[in-house]
């Protein structure tokens, strides 16, 4: 779409109605996408409004179906839940319930229907929307006028479900918070099974999908794992206990087993927790509890991810709207990459019901695969790290791994697994402290499958790290290679092991020990490696500055007209401000790549000023550090003080090191194991392929491992060179760029509309499901 079309697509919303409803089981980030889909209605210049009560209120009509303002969705966006409440309804089940619904919607001229919730929920809206036609003539034979312009009715869905069942979106809405919930009570539960070296039975949702299971089994290190897609072989039981006594026989002092609620066996039985407990109590003896989850896994504020894709999936859903046309099939928007995507929406129904249905015919090999490649990624890699293998025959090759720069949570994952998996195919693996100091010092140990023990949850880096750069300690560091005979190099940190590894290479026409294999894991809460949309750690501080914004937010709700001016960190790169202020709802952010001088600065104060004197009574702005050589934090807090005397008052916060600090975010974690499984496969095929005569010597092989849309993938460092700002360390160019315009848009600020990037159209097949997201 071209700019001049958005922009035209900006006034069309003019004399529009749209409205917006949640149904189904409630999750966390609903609030988000109801705030954006509102804000972005009235934006374009529609009629907004909030149904309540899901269906049930659509079919009820009346105080139900209230036309929304621009506050009527403030301060919504940290709530749990659905403000505008969910209900299971009978009622729009049946054709006197939609023919009710539909008269409701043509009453107030509403033609756009907007509908978060999940499969059941989003079928329901298709049905209504073809048989729209035909209802509104039955209307008119009752008597009851309807007009031309009330002809065709647009759906879009948003797909609201923790379980993340759904097909052709890589999340849906409130299954990373849900994954948030499950792993704050693991980490707790894991202390006291310690404690008195239990076993626990962990149950958690997902009674048709076992995605919830899955994830936090991988991101916990979890001992067993049931989960409906995959039932465990025949002989099950046996395997399991004697996988849970090895590991106490190895030092260990819990067990933790996780169950979906739908578990099975092959023969479709269902495999309950307390069968479970039985099993360990009687065969075992240990001292075993159960956990029922339940519903503490919907509850909660939603996690930074679903804050941010649900005002990106809303927004969506208001252009897809206002460009839908009578043949324009109904669609849902998803998540493809980093992307807001629009997927028929029948298309996903039925691939979804195609892996119900290859469950029930116990083709379970399929509904693995048809749940998607990063379902199955996940699986294969849980298999692979849970319990120590036979170690294959020594290979002779030794990895040394090292952490650089910043601690940055997600770390530690990554050292366990890519140890583990070089452990299973022969190799010695190394672990070095404090980064390139200590591998020029010999500071090195040998690493054992035990020796990372519970290591996914644990935040910063176990091994040490250090800002220091190689080229001063060159000699030293291949008199420690030659020493250990290493044979290649696995580095987690953040642009300085970037820089490092670059300098390695560039170091080889000097000295012949530094052609190995070398790679670089991005490890930054900055998330400024070249090379990768995301970096270890960014995620886990995103959520930290806004759980620290959360609070400053909640501080002032006794406080009248009170402006906050928030620093957080992430060097020259404007990332975490970014995301943070779309995730807290700030009033700006004000960063390096996006240049602002005094004038910018006035706006925004006359901006907030106008917010102060109507119904809103506090604001919230954030400050990249190094956004502004002249316009420091210090600045920005005298000059809003100064300007808004009278009006408001205002207060500093810098957050600082806490946004480095606490454990790993589900994501962290995950995309942690995962980074350091591919680097070690990497690793081992390049130490393969060039093994000659008794040593490894490798010309370039030099790369950083990243995440790019969907694809993983390795890049050479000598080509990041050219798309990487040194002075600034980051890249030229950043992909999250884009997400600017949603922020200053949310906010209520007039900016462009060619800056918006919208979705394009993505169809769902067996192929498009099965690439994997990398989550």
């Amino acid at each position: 779409m071209s700019s001049m079309d958005l922009e035209k697509l900006k006034m069309t919303g003019a004399g529009r109605a749209m409205a917006v409803l949640t149904s189904g089981g409630d999750a966390q980030g609903m609030n988000a996408a109801v705030r954006a889909v509102t804000r972005m209605g009235i934006y374009v210049g529609a009629k907004v409004y909030l149904i309540y009560e899901g269906y049930q209120g659509l079919v009820d009509g009346g105080d139900n179906i209230k036309l929304a303002h621009w506050q009527s969705v403030t301060n919504i966006i940290q709530q749990g839940g659905t403000v505008i409440g969910s209900a299971r309804c009978k009622a729009f089940t049946t054709r006197e319930g939609r023919l009710a619904a539909a008269f409701n919607l043509v009453k107030k001229g509403i033609t756009n229907l907007c509908v978060c919730g999940g499969d059941g929920s989003l079928t329901g809206a298709n049905i209504f929307r073809s048989e729209w036609s035909s209802l509104l003539d039955e209307l008119v034979q009752k008597g009851k006028e309807t007009i031309q312009q009330h002809g065709h009715l647009n759906i879009v869905g948003l797909v609201g479900s923790i379980d993340n069942d759904f097909c052709g979106t890589d999340m849906t809405i409130g299954a990373d918070s849900a994954l948030h919930r499950i792993m704050e009570i693991i980490d707790a539960i894991m202390t006291t099974a310690q404690s008195h070296q239990r076993t626990f039975v962990l149950e958690v949702m997902g009674r048709h999908c076992g995605y919830l299971a899955l994830v936090s089994a991988l991101a916990s290190g979890a001992d067993w794992l049931l989960i409906p897609e995959a039932p465990p072989q025949e002989g099950w039981e046996d395997c399991m206990c004697s996988r849970l006594e090895g590991s106490r026989i190895t030092g260990s002092r819990l067990n933790i087993i996780i169950i979906a609620e739908g578990a099975i066996d092959r023969n479709g039985k269902p495999i309950t927790s307390t069968y479970v407990k039985d099993l360990v109590v009687q065969r075992l003896g240990y001292d075993t509890r159960v956990t029922v989850l339940g519903h503490v896994q919907r509850g909660g504020t939603p996690s930074a991810f679903d804050r941010v894709l649900s005002s990106k999936l809303g927004m969506e859903a208001v252009i897809a709207l206002l460009e839908a046309t009578p043949d324009t099939p109904a669609c849902a928007i998803g998540l493809s990459g980093n992307r807001a995507v629009r997927l028929p929406l029948m298309e996903c129904v039925e691939m979804t019901k195609l892996v119900q249905t290859a469950m029930n015919e116990k083709r379970f090999d399929e509904a693995v695969k048809l749940r998607g490649g990063s379902f199955e990624n996940n699986w294969n890699i849980y298999k692979l790290l849970a319990f120590e293998k036979p170690i294959q025959s020594g290979s002779n090759f030794s990895l040394a791994i090292l952490n650089v720069g910043a601690p940055a949570a997600g770390m530690n994952a990554a050292v366990r697994s890519a140890a583990r998996l070089a452990l299973a195919q022969g190799h010695k693996v190394y672990a070095v402290q404090d980064g390139f100091q200590g591998l020029a010092n010999g500071e090195l140990f040998e690493m054992e499958w035990h020796s990372v023990a519970g290591w996914t949850g644990q935040g910063g880096s176990l091994l040490g790290t250090k800002r220091t750069l190689p080229n001063k300690h060159m000699e030293k560091i291949v008199e420690t290679i030659i020493k250990f005979n290493i044979s290649a190099l696995l580095v987690i940190g953040g642009f300085e092991g970037y820089a490092g590894v670059l300098q390695l290479f560039e170091a080889r026409s000097h000295y012949d020990e530094l052609c190995i294999p070398m790679c670089v894991i991005p490890a930054t809460i900055s998330n400024n490696v070249p090379g990768t949309d995301f970096s270890l750690g960014a995620d886990t501080a995103v959520n930290a500055a806004m759980e620290g914004c959360d609070k400053i937010k909640q501080s002032a709700s006794g406080t009248k007209r009170r402006v906050f001016v928030v620093e957080t960190m992430g060097g020259f790169c404007g990332y975490l401000a970014t995301c943070t202020g779309i995730a807290v709802g700030a009033d700006a952010a004000y960063i390096f790549e996006d240049p602002f001088n005094i004038h910018d600065l006035k706006t925004n104060v006359e901006h907030l000023t106008e917010k102060m004197k109507k119904d809103v009574q506090r604001g919230l702005v954030l400050r990249n550090e190094n956004c502004h050589e002249n316009y420091t934090t210090d600045f920005i807090h005298r000059l809003y003080s100064s300007e808004g005397k009278g009006i408001f008052d205002c207060r500093v916060n810098v957050l600082g090191h806490l946004q480095q600090g606490g454990a790993p975010s589900p994501f962290d974690r995950n995309f942690g194991t995962k980074l350091g499984v591919k680097a070690t496969q990497w690793i081992s095929e390049r130490l393969t392929e060039n093994f000659r005569q008794g040593t490894v010597t490798v010309l370039s092989h030099t790369c950083v491992l990243g995440l790019n849309r969907k694809v993983i993938s390795f890049i050479p460092v000598t080509e990041l060179k050219d798309v990487t700002d040194f002075e600034h360390r980051m890249p030229k160019v950043q992909w999250w760029f884009n997400l600017r315009p949603m922020l200053k848009m949310l906010a209520k600020y007039q900016t462009s509309f060619c800056e918006y990037v919208p979705g394009e159209i993505e169809h769902v097949t067996r192929r498009s499901i099965s690439i994997d997201s990398g989550f």
